[in-house]
């Protein structure tokens, strides 16, 4: 469809909440298809409405190259592990930069897909990684902010100095 221009840190939009989608249609969908687009022009694996700058419940991952993607609306977490591991993670919305973020290992999620129908699904490693980054960024929480204050003001700096 399109890709759009994609909110880049520190656009106060990336802290908000976003809506949880009512409207199944032809409009979601095609969200959903320029989601894919932008996250694929970027480059990317995991992509929601906010960093579009649209507060809709939408996310697109596509973990393991084209043909993977999966959408996701109205994504949330229902149950999370007690054991937990840290992964690298960026931002389509600050890239050049990543760090560690610590999260539950594994996950379960319930989601709509673009039709309405409820899922649930099971998820570890990068998969329960993304699922929870994305839903964060649905909740207005930036990836950025799991981090200490400390290495926070250090990723800040180092993404500064990257930007024209």
């Amino acid at each position: 469809m399109a890709v759009r221009t994609i909110l880049t840190f520190p656009d106060p939009r990336l802290r908000q909440t976003a809506l949880p989608v009512i409207q199944f249609d032809a409009a979601l969908a095609a969200l959903a298809e320029d989601l894919l687009d932008s996250l694929r022009a970027a480059p990317g694996i995991g992509i929601t409405a906010p960093h579009l700058g649209i507060l809709q419940r939408l996310v697109v991952l596509e973990l393991d190259g084209p043909g993977s993607a999966r959408t996701y609306v109205n994504p949330e977490i229902i149950w999370a592990a007690a054991e937990t591991r840290r992964h690298a993670e960026g931002s389509v919305s600050m890239p050049g930069v990543t760090d560690e973020v610590e999260r539950p290992a594994q996950i379960r999620i319930r989601y709509q897909d673009l039709t309405g129908k409820h899922h649930e699904e099971a998820a570890e490693g990068l998969l329960a990684v993304c699922h929870q980054h994305e839903i964060d960024q649905l909740d207005g929480i930036f990836w950025i902010y799991r981090l200490s204050r400390l290495k926070r003001e250090r990723l800040v700096k180092r993404y500064d100095k990257l930007r024209p």
